[in-house]
């Protein structure tokens, strides 16, 4: 099989598609320069499909390296045949695959090993053919040595042919599609642990089919597991597997065929059943792996695209109550201008001078928006704020602060601000998250930021390769300014990495600011390739070439010069004109297929043209601060912090986050929470249920 026909039928996409991809991913293009620059090749695939080939493309590898593995472990036991061989070169099927080599995998010396070692092989080839005659006079002749006697010499033989029994092809696969339908997931509580497995008390005696047990609740059970505090295993009815196996190996009703009927018991459960539990487990937790995985993808894409406030002077409060309000005051461009710790609440209560010297703050350094921290003392603090005479009129905004105390302890924060203490580099982060959240969680792991579940029971490597496609997208949807990213932001542009990402910016603090897109070619170790593929997304907002603050590719300037032509103006009378680009004509460019032509008038009309919306501030219910304040059927306002598999979580203004179930998330079925509703979205919610001594919310969407 060619590696294009495996993508098709794992995928479903085009063949000249695929080879055209595989060719660009080959040469070293990346998956946003692809997905942007080269639709003419691929016809138009997204990310998300070009994602799919390159994972497809590695994983066939990955198979063919198996195989040549596998066929060289059997061939130095000179055990490969011409039909061996030809069976593994053409299996693509990583299960099968195993299943193939199972009869000469290299394993610690089992029982039937030791049988073999014995000499009883032939006993246990004629007992299975089952030809009749008696299985203790043909035992006779092998009890010799450390054989004792004819049942030692039956029994060895036993266990031959259960694991012949298990190594037998047809017979795994039968069983395990029996698995795959019919396995019942059970869990049971480990004695003792009451009390420390509270939290998991609806697993303590459960029991559900394999194939109705979603995503969620199966890694919470392996969670409950791998903490100690449930036993968890998933089986058919073993009396149909029986079935199958009596079936197929036993022959009649004689003494030879009760023999290969306790082989086949032994078989199933020695061997078999444990093998084929932990397949039908691994791949339904590799099944949920990726629908969490897909979860935490699209909510951290949410995330990372949340409306910016943009460049603005912004006055950032990490909020607390001993230790304090840590309060820094922040430039356009997001660099610390101050810092100072204001004490409002208790015990100090020093509220008063609290409320002057912000209002002092926010006077000297002219202010234009308040950023406060939603953990604790956010909505004290903000009540606080929202009580003060300022000189001007000022937004305030609750802003998430998942991971900044992972950010202010982290070397890059370190390396930003050596000379200030964590609380500083916390705040400082707060801030500049209202700013360009993008910017500044690209700092973070995507694991920290508190918008997945389960993240540490899916696979890690998938976890950060799933993730790391997302911020990589999100940076590239959006673009990046050349004179005032950080290396961390450049890092995930397209083309570039930690290397010239560091490169770019040392030119920059020896040289200047960028004058032009052709400029990056000046930076040391970059070359043609990585500017082909980083520089359209690089934005040069005081270029002579307005065309070098668009997404417009240089490889597409000429055009653009000639389109221009074509209407007789100059080519910034052209760009951000919606009635001269509408008058643009494909026929009049037959150089240009139409997906490039598409998308340079899509962006001549609107240059540079953030994706992300505006923040908009959210104000909670005032008379609402803690659990103890809600009231069964009470209509408040919240803003989305969590989707996942089974609804959303919702800010409504205190400590704990109440629970949209899916159920209520709409008036017809949902499947999947996140088709009704997005993270940081803000929404009307109504309290179903209060549950204070679980510190549990029950809400509906109103």
């Amino acid at each position: 099989m060619q590696k294009q026909d495996y993508i098709k039928a794992n995928s479903g996409l085009q063949p000249k598609s695929i080879i055209n991809t595989l060719k660009l991913l080959d040469e070293g293009s990346t998956i946003p320069f692809i997905a942007r620059y080269r639709k003419e090749m691929t016809n138009g695939l997204d990310e998300v499909e070009i994602a799919l080939i390159r994972d497809n493309s590695k994983k066939f590898d990955e198979l063919i390296a198996r195989q040549q593995a596998i066929l060289t472990a059997i061939n130095e036991q000179e055990k490969l045949t011409n039909e061996l061989r030809e069976k593994i070169e053409h299996c693509f099927d990583s299960v099968i695959l195993e299943d193939l080599y199972l009869p000469y995998k290299q394993k610690r010396v089992t029982k039937g090993e030791k049988a073999k070692k014995l000499g009883l092989e032939s006993l246990a080839k004629m007992i299975i053919s089952q030809r009749g005659g008696d299985p203790e006079f043909m035992a006779e002749k092998f009890v010799k040595g450390e054989v004792e006697d004819v049942q030692s010499a039956i029994s060895g033989a036993k266990d031959i042919m259960a694991e012949w029994i298990n190594e037998n092809l047809q017979i795994r696969s039968r069983l395990r599609q029996l698995f795959q339908r019919k396995s019942v997931l059970v869990a049971k509580l480990v004695k003792g642990k009451e009390e420390e497995a509270a939290k998991y008390r609806d697993y303590f005696d459960f029991s559900e089919p394999l194939t109705r047990c979603a995503s969620h609740r199966l890694l919470a059970l392996i969670r409950a597991e791998r903490e100690g505090f449930i036993s968890l295993n998933s089986q058919p009815d073993s009396t149909e597997a029986l079935e199958i196996l009596e079936r197929y190996f036993v022959k009649g009703n004689d003494a030879c065929a009760q023999i290969v009927l306790a082989a086949c018991k032994e078989s199933f459960k020695r061997l078999i059943s444990p093998s084929l539990e932990n397949d039908v487990l691994n791949e339904a937790k590799e099944k949920a792996d990726r629908e969490a995985i897909k979860v935490f993808s699209t909510n951290l894409r949410q995330l990372l695209l949340a409306p910016p406030l943009g460049s603005k002077r912004i006055l950032a409060i990490d909020p607390g109550f001993r230790t304090g309000c840590k309060v820094v005051c922040l430039d356009e461009s997001g660099e610390l201008l101050m810092n100072q710790t204001i004490h409002p609440h208790a015990p100090q209560n020093e509220s008063s001078a609290a409320k002057s010297k912000l209002a002092q703050w926010v006077q000297a350094y002219k202010i234009d928006a308040i950023a406060i921290g939603d953990g604790t003392a956010g909505r004290e603090t903000e009540n606080l704020v929202k009580h003060i005479r300022f000189d001007r009129d000022l937004e305030v905004f609750v802003v998430r602060e998942d991971g900044a105390s992972i950010y202010s302890t982290s070397a890059i924060a370190r390396k930003e601000f050596p000379h200030f203490d964590v609380t500083v580099r916390g705040s400082v982060s707060i801030g500049r998250r209202l700013m360009d959240p993008l910017a500044e969680l690209v700092k973070i792991d995507p694991k920290s930021i508190g918008v997945g579940q389960y993240q540490h029971e899916v696979n890690q490597t998938s976890l950060k390769n799933g993730l790391d496609d997302v911020v990589i997208s999100c940076v590239n949807a959006v673009g990046v300014d050349l004179n005032t990213a950080s290396p961390y932001l450049l890092s995930y542009v397209s083309g570039l990495g930690p290397a010239l990402a560091e490169n770019i910016v040392a030119y920059r603090a020896e040289n200047g600011p960028f004058q032009s897109r052709e400029e990056l070619k000046k930076v040391k170790r970059l070359g043609d390739k990585a500017y082909e593929q980083a520089t359209g997304f690089l934005r040069v907002r005081n270029s002579e070439n307005p065309l070098d603050n668009s997404a417009v590719h240089p490889e597409s300037y000429s055009v653009v010069v000639k389109m221009a032509k074509h209407l007789k103006v100059e080519v910034k009378e052209l760009i951000g004109n919606e009635s001269l680009v509408g008058q643009l004509n494909k026929t009049d460019f037959p150089e240009l297929d139409s997906f490039t032509f598409d998308d340079l008038v899509k962006e001549l009309k609107k240059p540079g043209r953030d994706p992300r919306k505006k923040a908009k501030v959210l104000e909670f219910d005032s008379t609402i601060r803690t659990i103890d304040d809600l009231r069964t059927g009470m209509i408040l306002p919240g803003i989305v912090t969590n989707v996942t598999a089974f609804g959303a979580f919702v800010n409504i203004g205190i400590k704990e986050n109440g629970l949209i179930h899916k159920s209520n998330l709409a008036e017809v079925y949902v499947e999947d929470p996140a088709k009704f509703i997005a993270l940081h979205e803000h929404v009307q919610v109504q309290v179903l249920e209060v549950d204070a001594a679980r510190k549990r919310v029950g809400l509906k969407r109103g």
